[in-house]
């Protein structure tokens, strides 16, 4: 009965295994159908807008003061 449960741990997480690596593989293939810096075919138009970098924290670089 024990060895029954081993194959049924390790078949479980075998294709539990199986089933992430297939749903990372699909994500990476579509994230990388279309080249950088294009867009994919769309019915409606897009409009996007180039917003300055944001900088989190102080404006200006800290000085250290011993």
């Amino acid at each position: 009965m024990n060895t029954i449960n081993v194959l049924y741990r390790d078949l479980t997480c075998a294709t539990a295994a199986l089933v992430i690596t297939l749903v990372m593989g699909l994500s990476f293939v579509q994230s990388t159908a279309v080249p950088p810096g294009a867009r994919a075919a769309t019915g409606t138009p897009t409009v996007s807008v180039q917003m300055e970098p944001v900088w989190f924290g102080q404006p200006q670089p800290a000085v250290l003061v011993d």
